[in-house]
C-alpha cells in the first residue's frame, strides 16, 4: 500500500486480529500493572453518504476527529502524533488528511508539527482488525516516543501535501517525538 504517496492506487488487503485489555487506571496502578496507554476519549461515526468504500465523507471525518478530541479533553497543541487510517487511495488519503488539518493543524505552530503515520503501509488493511492494528501502532509509537516511518512513502501525494500546510509531517524514517508526546 502506498499510503500518502503519489503512487497510491488502492489498498492492500490483509487479515489479522488483536486484543486490548482495558482496566480502570486507578485499579491498574493499585495492582502494579505496566500501563502502556490511557484511553482519554473515543468516538464512533458512520461515514454518511459516499459514492463507495474508497470515497470517505469529508464532513463525517472531521466530526469524528472533533468529537473524539473533545471527549479526550486535551489541548490540540499537546497532540504530537496521530496514527492515521491511511488507506493508500488517491482520494481517501487526501480526504483524511484534510480532515486532520481542519481539526488539528489549522492554527498549529509549524515548528511543532503533527507527526502522522499509518501502519497499513506495512501490513495492509486488516479488514475488521484495521482499527486494532492502528491502536497497537499508536501505543507503541507513544511508548517509544518515536513516530514510525510511512513504509513505501517516496513522494507525498500533492493533495496530501496541500492539506499538510507545513504543520503536519509524514515521516519517511523513524522520527523521535518530543518528550511530552500524547
Amino acid at each position: 500500500s502506498y499510503t500518502f504517496d503519489s503512487r497510491a492506487a488502492g489498498f492492500g488487503r490483509g487479515e489479522g486480529c488483536g486484543v486490548v485489555l482495558l482496566k480502570r487506571l486507578a485499579d491498574a496502578l493499585v495492582d502494579g500493572d505496566h500501563v502502556l496507554a490511557v484511553v482519554r476519549g473515543s468516538a464512533v461515526n458512520q461515514d454518511g453518504r459516499t459514492v463507495g468504500i474508497t470515497a470517505p465523507n469529508p464532513r463525517a471525518q472531521e466530526e469524528l476527529l472533533s468529537g473524539c478530541w473533545e471527549a479526550a479533553g486535551i489541548d490540540v497543541e499537546d497532540l504530537v502524533y496521530l496514527e492515521a487510517h491511511g488507506t493508500g487511495t488517491k482520494l481517501g488519503d487526501p480526504v483524511e488528511t484534510n480532515a486532520i488539518a481542519a481539526v488539528f493543524a489549522a492554527e498549529r505552530d509549524p515548528t511543532k508539527p503533527l507527526y502522522i503515520s499509518s501502519v497499513k503501509a506495512n501490513i495492509g488493511h486488516l479488514e475488521a482488525a484495521a482499527g486494532m492494528a492502528g491502536i497497537f501502532s499508536a501505543v507503541l509509537a507513544l511508548y517509544h516516543r518515536q513516530a514510525p516511518p510511512n513504509a513505501q512513502l517516496q513522494v507525498l501525494n500533492k493533495q496530501v501535501e496541500a492539506s499538510a500546510a507545513n504543520a503536519m509531517c509524514f515521516p519517511k524514517e523513524l522520527q523521535d517525538l518530543p518528550c511530552e508526546a500524547k
